[in-house]
């Protein structure tokens, strides 16, 4: 229907909604994301800078690492302290947050190399060329990239297995801060990694301590389990210590005397009646720990508190015990010790006890520990981290996480390539040629937008390191065009070398894993043409009636998001 000749306005979206659409709103996405890559670029290598972040409370984290894995509480890393708000560049947290899920390291790379992507298609997608054909070329390309890694991989099946992942570990480290100690930490990664079930490779039975104070070289590994002391009662300390070869019971039970007022409503006429319950509460709790200290254990774990009553029964018959333990600590006793947690204390039989060569309670700085050591089916083992300061120790567990990640895949897929750019130089060398010879239309050019985006990488690390970029990507250049698949940065000499020669070494699915991520990453981005934002949680309301002027503002203002109106 016409109104005079004219159609009428028809408002579908709300007032107040932004709307941005068009080649203009992919190109500010691309932006957005170059802005990140602006501040982490510079973490990249072994020469990367490390990133001061202050969140909202004020804590302070010193690191390089973006990941952002959920693996351990308070993991603060820089793609998640950032605290992105652009819709399009929070794309690349997750795509940090994939790598390090799927892989565990090159969590950096994959974000500074899908912003290089972008930025390098940027002049096509400014010339009118249309977003789905150069998503269509970077897919294209992506795929062959992939295929050549596959098919310049280097076997690591042959030979000492350990000493081949010690170097993938000290690859992985030498972007940290422990780069300096990587003799000593590769070799505790590797123990840790071997000591896991083979089968499944869980990474998180490796159990991490931090301890304040000492060295870095205080470091411990623990084949069994560690953990701190727990919350102790009066009796405790009365209580052994130290047992060889004890048996070791495991609970999910409250041995503490509660009083049953608490939990049901007893009325009584006389004396005699009160004391039998009080008889009863207390014949209740003695049972219990009868019932434990039949069983033979000389080591009770409770995930639950352990009161003063059963502190002091069991220090009188040199039983040692420890309540309120953490659930990956007991999960991690039961795995080592071959021991299941149980609900009652009735009904436990010795199958249900687990045993150890040794426990033992030692000081460590000023914490004291609980060691479960020589543990008969150990598949899990602790890490206790020693350094000067809280966010130093913090820095190093990140930083094994990495190498344990990339000690674990490398197991899994016996493949390596070499790392210092040789990689990247060796496929973008690859794609020019095959652009040149067999690819005759646009697509061309797509194509080797994406071999020259592989170049950040190398050209990065040149950059981090005070070299010459320049000149060592010529050189870099001429190598590979010359034959020289593994030819890479030479970080000591400042020159280009044989990577792979120089145990510069990354485990293949590192690679084909970045590069996929980053352009998926990359090719989402660019076909987001459209963006809409509702404003309308941001509009002040307006004043209601019976209400002076700003009032309802200042009630507004006043109250928290999410709560009721008066």
């Amino acid at each position: 229907m016409s109104f005079g000749g004219q159609t009428p306005t028809i408002v579908v979206l709300k007032e107040g909604t932004d709307q941005s659409q068009g080649r203009g709103q992919i190109l500010s996405n691309i932006n957005a994301c170059l802005g990140v890559q602006g501040v982490i670029k510079s973490t990249l290598g072994p020469y990367g800078s490390d990133v001061l972040l202050v969140d909202g409370n004020g804590r302070p984290t010193v690191t390089n690492d973006d990941n952002s894995s959920a693996d351990y509480t308070s993991r603060a890393t820089v793609m998640k302290l950032l605290d992105i708000v652009h819709p399009a560049a929070r794309i690349l947290t997750d795509i940090a947050r994939s790598q390090d899920a799927e892989v565990g390291d090159g969590t950096t790379s994959v974000v500074v190399l899908a912003c290089e992507i972008l930025k390098e298609v940027r002049e096509h997608v400014e010339n009118g060329v249309s977003s789905r054909i150069v998503i269509t070329g970077l897919r294209r390309a992506s795929n062959m990239a992939v295929n050549k890694i596959k098919e310049i991989a280097v076997s690591t099946s042959e030979g000492n297995q350990r000493e081949t992942l010690r170097k993938l570990a000290a690859t992985a480290m030498s972007s940290k801060l422990i780069h300096r100690n990587s003799d000593f930490f590769t070799k505790m990664v590797v123990d840790a990694v071997l000591s896991l079930d083979q089968d499944d490779l869980n990474e998180k039975l490796i159990g991490i301590k931090k301890v304040s104070g000492g060295a870095l070289q205080e470091s411990l590994f623990v084949n069994g389990v560690a953990f701190k002391k727990t919350f102790s009662y009066a009796g405790f300390e009365q209580q052994p210590k130290s047992f060889d070869n004890p048996k070791i019971v495991c609970l999910n039970v409250e041995l503490e005397l509660k009083s049953e007022k608490d939990n049901a409503e007893v009325r009584v006429e006389q004396v005699s009646e009160y004391q039998a319950i009080v008889d009863a509460e207390w014949q209740i709790i003695y049972n219990k720990l009868e019932a434990l200290h039949k069983t033979g254990a000389k080591v009770v774990l409770s995930k639950l508190p352990i009161g003063d009553l059963a502190t002091q029964y069991f220090a009188d018959r040199d039983i040692f015990c420890a309540g309120r333990v953490a659930s990956d600590d007991m999960e991690r006793v039961c795995q080592a010790t071959g021991a299941s947690v149980q609900s009652t204390c009735s009904d436990i039989h010795p199958t249900h006890l687990g045993t150890c060569e040794r426990f033992d309670e030692r000081q460590i700085g000023g914490e004291r520990f609980n060691f479960f050591e020589g543990c008969p089916q150990a598949k899990t083992c602790t890490l206790v981290l020693r350094g000067g300061a809280e966010q130093f120790i913090a820095e190093v567990e990140r930083s094994l996480h990495d190498a344990i990640m990339v000690v674990k895949r490398a197991i899994k897929n016996q493949t390596i390539v070499a790392g210092g750019g040789a990689c990247e130089m060796e496929i973008s060398a690859y794609l020019h040629r095959f652009a040149d010879k067999n690819i005759p239309h646009k697509q061309q050019s797509i194509i080797k937008s994406f071999a020259k985006a592989l170049e950040i990488i190398p050209r990065q690390l040149c950059d981090n390191a005070g070299f010459d970029a320049t000149d060592l990507l010529n050189r870099l250049r001429v190598e590979h065009r010359k034959g020289n698949t593994w030819a890479g940065i030479d970080f000591v000499h400042e020159s280009v070398t044989n990577n792979l020669d120089a145990f510069v070494w990354e485990p293949a699915l590192v690679k084909v894993n970045a590069i996929q991520a980053a352009t998926e990453a990359a090719c989402l981005i660019l076909s987001v043409d459209e963006t809409i934002t509702n404003q309308e949680s941001e509009q002040p309301q307006a004043p209601r009636r019976g209400l002076p002027p700003g009032a309802a503002q200042r009630a507004l203002r006043g109250r928290g998001r999410g709560m009721p109106r008066r």
